[in-house]
């Protein structure tokens, strides 16, 4: 049994797409984020960063006590090589794969997430920095895009890669993006999107959160934490 500590946000819905897609059982924790219970130490036991996902194996592979991971990359790449799905076997293949996890997490997530704080959630509108993440995140759709015009999924087959990438491709509109300026990444969403595991995965997110995560309450849970929180 996997414990899944989510909340329904781009990087929780990438553990909920591996867990759906793959079948293994899991219990859906919901960690409501916006009310500060990342800061409980119970999950801080698991999550150090105070950031969702996380996951506790209670069924681990070397058959030892429960083991827990956290950042969202890093529990794909477990499950992954937990189950020996959706990632290839083969050094090339794994490595494609691989390669493309890390630039959603180096890139397209840190800078959408940029994207949305300044355009959506910053208590100033400063037009230099909505500018600066518009572009950027268009620059990577631009890269997606490229990378997809000869392919149906990122690394071939479809891959841990694929469910890094999809979830902060769902929030483009708030991004400042059009789909139908990336025909390829177009074409490849709604691939994604119509997966039954995609629908079931939003479908149990939805049924925790149907409402905004971020709002006037708790934007200074959300955006207000310093060494003094760790600290604490």
């Amino acid at each position: 049994m996997i414990e899944l500590y989510y909340w329904p946000t781009p990087n929780g819905h990438k553990v909920a797409l591996f867990l759906e897609e793959a079948g293994l059982p899991y219990a859906l924790i919901p960690v409501n984020i916006s009310q500060g219970e990342q800061f409980r130490p119970e999950f801080l036991a698991i999550a150090p960063n105070n950031r969702i996902p996380a996951i506790v194996d209670r069924a681990p592979a070397d058959g030892g006590a429960p083991l827990s991971v956290f950042e969202s990359g890093a529990i794909l790449l477990y499950l992954a090589e937990k189950t020996g799905q959706f990632l290839p076997a083969e050094l090339r293949g794994r490595h494609d794969a691989l390669q493309w996890l890390f630039w959603q997490m180096g890139g397209l997530g840190p800078m959408a997430g940029q994207n949305h704080h300044f355009s959506q959630y910053a208590p100033e509108k400063i037009p230099y920095a909505i500018e600066r993440y518009v572009k950027e995140t268009s620059r990577l759709y631009a890269v997606l895009d490229k990378r997809l015009a000869d392919r149906e999924f990122i690394a071939g087959s479809y891959s841990i890669a694929d469910m890094a990438c999809y979830p902060w491709i769902v929030p483009h509109q708030r991004q400042g993006q059009k789909l139908e300026d990336f025909p390829h990444l177009q074409c490849w969403f709604s691939t994604i999107q119509a997966r039954p595991a995609t629908q079931r995965a939003y479908a149990k997110g939805k049924a925790i959160a149907a409402g905004p995560t971020v709002t006037p309450e708790s934007s200074s849970v959300l955006f207000g934490q310093s060494a003094d929180t760790v600290r604490r």
